[in-house]
């Protein structure tokens, strides 16, 4: 059984973290956890810390804070977990399991949201966008070799679209899979800003940036229409 680091990145999640946590330190093979905050107010940081975990602070960008975060890890997997995602409890074994095939440096799961909001149909868009362009979302649990990732120089320090770049940079260095179960996501952001609005947003960005765009291009088209509530946490579809 490889030895997982899991990484997440926070900014005042303290009503979704202490469960994402209880889950997260149940699966087998798990070596550390790694919690790179933001400069949250509200009591994420505490809640880290309560759960023995390593406590890094950055700039807000998840880009920046998963950087961090992988270059602290010490496990031979990282395993990168938005704060409000679920793992399964067999998470482990099916890492070990995925990551051990021919050619395979990493992977995700498939995810369902666990609460209504989003549109139906999540575990389709994750194996079409995996199957056609060998992209994975960021809230599917984004798994890799710390090997490969190193190989790759680490994961992009860009403020959107992180998963995307993460993706591209590892593709000359081996296969992504998607594992063959699921994780649970939070749809708080569709509830929050409108299931059509949000995807609206998410397909200009992932349009642009598929023809091309910059990750800061994209950022900018994504957070265009409610620059009041700029949060470089959201990335939901």
């Amino acid at each position: 059984m490889p030895a997982i680091s899991i990484v997440i990145p926070t900014l005042n999640e303290a009503a979704e973290l202490p469960e994402t946590l209880r889950r997260a330190m149940a699966i087998e093979g798990l070596h550390e956890i790694i919690v790179v905050d933001a400069g949250s107010t509200d009591a994420t940081q505490a809640f880290a810390r309560e759960n023995n975990c390593t406590l890094l602070e950055s700039d807000p960008s998840r880009g920046k804070q998963l950087r961090l975060g992988a270059e602290h890890a010490t496990g031979e997997i990282i395993l990168f977990l938005h704060a409000d995602t679920w793992l399964p409890e067999n998470a482990g074994a099916v890492i070990a399991d995925t990551i051990d095939k021919p050619g395979i440096i990493g992977g995700a799961f498939y995810k369902c949201f666990r609460d209504g909001g989003a549109l139906p149909g999540s575990r389709l868009r994750c194996w079409l966008l995996w199957k056609f362009t060998n992209r994975l979302f960021g809230d599917q649990a984004i798994f890799v070799k710390r090997t490969a990732l190193e190989q790759a120089g680490g994961v992009p320090d860009v403020p959107l679209m992180e998963e995307f770049e993460l993706c591209k940079a590892l593709a000359p260095h081996g296969r992504l899979s998607l594992a063959p179960t699921t994780v649970l996501t939070s749809a708080r952001k569709f509830r929050e800003e409108g299931t059509l609005k949000t995807y609206w947003r998410m397909a200009r960005c992932l349009t642009r940036h598929a023809l091309g765009a910059s990750p800061q291009r994209s950022t900018e088209i994504y957070y265009a229409p409610s620059t009041e509530s700029h949060d470089a946490h959201d990335s939901k579809i």
